[in-house]
């Protein structure tokens, strides 16, 4: 269809997202390029290497300057990178002053800075976005803390649960991802310098000095140089591919869920049939299954991106650009659809406690063994529950009938009681809670630590 999934006009409504297509577009890409150099320029002023005013001059006229993606695209498509061109566009704004830009760094230091600045933005959305996903799944998972239906493993009814409890299932691996940004930005925001080799020799002994008021400028970690050490990106790419795949189950149970013949819960709005007015396909759900497949297709490309030859590489380096922003766009557009899901799930309750009761009570077949178990062996146990279930299958009876009726087993256990799929709810809402209470944790870990950060120092 087109080669721009998440910006085309045709599917970016679909695959896309606004919000995140615009951090990720050419124009924001360009625009933090122009202040990394800028920041750079007031670096090496810091350090000695360039006149205060000549970059105070640099950094008011970039400030004003809005550079057009075609103007450097010549440069790009010649030289591999768009910054020879955007220097000389900037240098041409700037006047004689403009000999003080770009001053020590090479083209790779001023394209991972301006990358770093576009994935901290980027972040700050997708923070945001899972942040608010997680809070209406801490409520639906409240609201349905008591709405028992058919857990299901290998794609059969097992035993009961609460909706509440599928709900929290969902957010678990969500909880993990978002309680994992702070080491995630550790491990990404780090400010790039090294020049030509990596070993910025231009600048000399003020190599690190310089790097360090770069940082500084740009609220960037300091670092050495990391031209070969793509572990940030990897990093940023990896947790993508987890927050995708972690969203696609959720909109594969949906999906399971919404059948036909389950019918057990239903969320989003639907999409028609051209040829069948009685469908209502589960788009949404669809296309987060689509984009986790998608990024999680793209890691193996990132990957590749870590194996540069010698000490700099255009051809590894490149497969970054490739891959990330339509990581990063097919994220964004997962979250944004499945709070719509979430927002709107409606359960079943009729189609719920249908499933429960099918197969003559079969569903409490685990907990009639166990109840058993208390006066037996467990094989002993076992063999009885599973001769009770061919009686109830023959006799049309429930299993809990058949214990009932049995003139040893019937004594032993009020069978009605302990075979009731309700008695499954406190160990359901249990196991919820621990979830949910991990995400409690972190919140109270991160405000101590806020707390503890805006706390001044005192001397004893």
């Amino acid at each position: 269809m087109t080669p721009a999934p998440f910006t085309s006009a045709l599917t970016a409504p679909l695959f896309g997202e606004a919000e995140a297509a615009a951090l990720l577009s050419d124009q924001a890409f360009i625009g933090h390029m122009v202040t990394v150099e800028a920041a750079l320029a007031r670096a090496c002023a810091t350090v000695g290497l360039v006149a205060q005013a000549d970059a105070a001059t640099i950094s008011a006229r970039l400030a004003q300057m809005r550079v057009a993606p075609e103007q450097p695209a010549a440069g790009m498509a010649s030289a591999g990178v768009p910054v020879p061109a955007l220097v000389t566009i900037l240098r041409e704004v700037c006047g004689s002053e403009g000999d003080a830009l770009h001053w020590g760094a090479t083209s790779q230091d001023i394209v991972d800075c301006a990358h770093v600045l576009q994935w901290r933005d980027l972040l700050g959305l997708l923070e945001q976005r899972l942040s608010a996903l997680l809070d209406g799944m801490r409520a639906a998972s409240d609201a349905h803390a008591g709405t028992m239906m058919a857990g299901r493993t290998r794609s059969q009814i097992s035993t009961p649960i609460t909706l509440g409890l599928r709900i929290a299932t969902w957010a678990q691996p969500l909880i993990a991802l978002e309680a994992e940004l702070p080491h995630l930005r550790a491990q990404l925001l780090r400010v790039q310098f090294g020049g030509a080799s990596g070993a910025g020799s231009a600048v000399g002994d003020k190599a690190e000095a310089l790097s360090m008021a770069l940082a500084q400028e740009l609220g960037l970690t300091p670092a050495p140089c990391w031209h070969l050490d793509r572990s940030g990106p990897q990093a940023l790419g990896a947790w993508l591919v987890r927050l995708t795949a972690a969203l696609g189950k959720l909109a594969r149970d949906l999906i399971i869920a919404g059948r036909s013949e389950i019918g057990e819960i239903r969320a989003g709005q639907g999409g028609g049939s051209s040829t069948m007015p009685q469908k209502s396909n589960p788009v949404g759900a669809e296309a987060i299954v689509t984009l986790a497949h998608y990024t999680a297709a793209l890691q193996p490309l990132l990957a590749q991106a870590a194996m540069g030859q010698e000490e700099r590489d255009g051809a590894t380096w490149a497969l970054e650009w490739l891959a990330l922003p339509q990581m990063g766009a097919g994220a964004n557009a997962s979250l944004r659809h499945a709070a719509m899901l979430v927002e709107s799930l409606r359960p079943d309750i009729a189609r719920m406690t249908l499933h429960l009761d099918a197969g003559q009570g079969a569903i409490m077949a685990e907990a009639a063994s166990f109840a058993l178990a208390r006066h037996m062996t467990r094989a002993e146990a076992g063999a009885f529950v599973k001769q009770a279930l061919a009686t109830a299958r023959e006799t049309g009876k429930t299993l809990a009938q058949v214990l009932h009726d049995d003139a040893v087993l019937g004594a032993l256990e009020d069978w009605a009681a302990s075979l009731a799929p309700v008695g499954a709810r406190p160990a359901a809402e249990a196991m919820r809670s621990r979830i949910w209470g991990a995400r409690a944790d972190q919140d109270a870990r991160d405000r101590r630590a806020a707390t503890s950060q805006q706390r001044p120092e005192t001397d004893d």
